[in-house]
This record gives structure tokens, C-alpha cells and sequence, in this order.
């Protein structure tokens, strides 16, 4: 399987052709339960999460963004027995992130829940992350103080000091990132013809997070191709499959209209 390419097929059978640790991360957002209708293909989770080990280089992260259904008045749960067999493969689940979603339509009184507003951003790891640049955009409130402290014991039972630090204008943010949804997400208009796009935005915080320049990026559910598109233009190879040859096209027309840092 080549780089910079999405091809038009089961993504099962498409990894099975790539080297195993070829990838240094995976972005992507499968169908799950009976929320998304993917033009009626259904996949095989348990085997594509052994594929998506095998692929993984090795401190390598997939970050793996899923919702459960509400079914008979109970949510499936389908999202935690995911992340659970993902463990039992040799993953770990470095970090539970919350992708929330600031502009949901209103509630339904007639609802006996809370609106649901957010997704699960499972952050999978291959042993200890090999890259993380920390997106620091949370303003500091005590900018250019001299910060002291201790962080637990020893085993003696004396508290371990930190080395003092000054704080910057600006720290990590934390593990929940909201985005605005809607048409907000892209400018490309074609993405819409996917039922279920997730913000631009969102794959670049995480592209950023997790990988570098040249990179390899992967997506077995690449949908209207967002992942493809960012990494692109971030600077990354990337490599999908998509089961949809109609989706396929949408893909390519993204595509064709993303500038990047290998065409400068």
C-alpha cells in the first residue's frame, strides 16, 4: 500500500496489505451502533482493532472518536466494550478525552435525560507515546510567577520536590476540547453530501498532537476525508480506505483543493 493515497475498499482487507508499524498515528471515527448509516456498511471492530495494532508503530497513538446509541432507553455502552478490547490487545488507553459540542440543538422536554452533547476521543498508545506537542492555549492567570511544589513521596515517605518553574502566558489545555458544529467545520461544501463529518479543527489538534512533519497518518473509516485533508495540509503523508466509492469522490475533491507544506 502506497502513502498519500484512499482507496476505494474494506479497510479490513486494505490493512492487512500495509507493513506492520507503518503508521505513526490513526484519526478516525468509525460508524458506530445505529447512529451513522454509512450507506449500509457495517464493519468488523474486533478485527480491525487487531489490524490497527499490527499497523501501529510502536509508541505510536490512534485516537479512536466514538458515541453510543440509545436503545430501548439505555445507552449500548458499545464505546466502553471498544476501548476495553482495545486494552486486551496490548493498547493502552493513554488518556479519555471528551469531544463536546458547543452548539446542539435545544432539548427535547419530552426526553427523560440530558441532551447529549459530547463524543468519546479514546487516545490509544503503543506502549509510551513517541511524539506529544502540547497545544498550549489555556491563559495562565498568575503569568511570570515562580512556581514551587512537591509531587508525591518517596518511598521513604518524604514528599519529592519539583524543580520551580516560572509560569508563561499560556499552559496545556486540558482533556476536554469543544468545537462548534454545523457548517461551521469546513469551508468545503461537497464534505456535507457525508452524513457525519467531524471539525477540521479537531483532527488538527490531534495530527498536532501526536505526530510530525512527514508523519504517516492513517484513517480506516476516511468518510468525506477529513483526516486525509488535514494531515495534508500539516504536513504529514496520510493513507485511508473508504468502502464507499461515493464517498470516495467527495474525498478527492477535498483533496484537490487542499495546499501543503510538500507543495512549497
Amino acid at each position: 500500500m502506497e502513502i498519500d493515497n484512499i482507496y476505494n475498499m474494506d479497510c479490513l482487507e486494505g490493512m492487512r496489505q500495509m507493513e506492520a508499524e507503518s503508521v505513526d498515528l490513526t484519526v478516525t471515527s468509525p460508524p458506530y451502533d445505529n447512529l451513522r448509516t454509512y450507506n449500509g456498511y457495517c464493519f468488523d471492530f474486533e478485527n480491525i482493532a487487531r489490524e490497527l495494532y499490527r499497523v501501529t508503530k510502536q509508541g505510536g497513538v490512534v485516537v479512536w472518536v466514538v458515541g453510543d446509541a440509545t436503545i430501548d432507553g439505555s445507552e449500548t455502552g458499545t464505546s466502553f466494550r471498544q476501548a476495553l478490547f482495545f486494552k486486551e490487545i496490548g493498547f493502552n488507553l493513554h488518556d479519555t478525552m471528551i469531544y463536546a459540542k458547543n452548539n446542539v440543538y435545544a432539548h427535547d422536554p419530552r426526553n427523560k435525560r440530558y441532551k447529549q452533547s459530547f463524543e468519546y476521543m479514546f487516545v490509544l498508545s503503543k506502549g509510551a507515546p513517541t511524539t506529544y506537542n502540547e497545544i498550549k492555549d489555556k491563559p495562565v492567570k498568575h503569568s511570570g510567577k515562580l512556581l514551587h511544589g512537591t509531587k508525591g513521596r518517596t518511598k521513604d515517605g518524604e514528599k519529592r520536590a519539583l524543580k520551580p518553574i516560572v509560569m508563561g502566558d499560556f499552559q496545556a489545555r486540558f482533556n476536554i476540547w469543544t468545537y462548534t458544529t454545523g457548517r461551521s467545520i469546513t469551508s468545503d461544501e461537497n464534505a456535507f453530501e457525508h452524513p457525519a463529518i467531524f471539525p477540521e479543527q479537531l483532527a488538527a489538534d490531534h495530527i498536532t498532537s501526536w505526530s510530525n512533519e512527514g508523519d504517516t497518518v492513517l484513517d480506516p473509516f476516511m468518510g468525506s476525508g477529513t483526516t486525509a485533508k488535514v494531515a495534508r495540509a500539516l504536513g504529514r503523508h496520510y493513507i485511508g480506505f473508504e468502502i464507499s466509492a461515493e464517498y470516495c469522490d467527495i474525498i478527492r475533491k477535498r483533496l484537490e483543493q487542499t495546499k501543503t507544506l510538500f507543495d512549497l
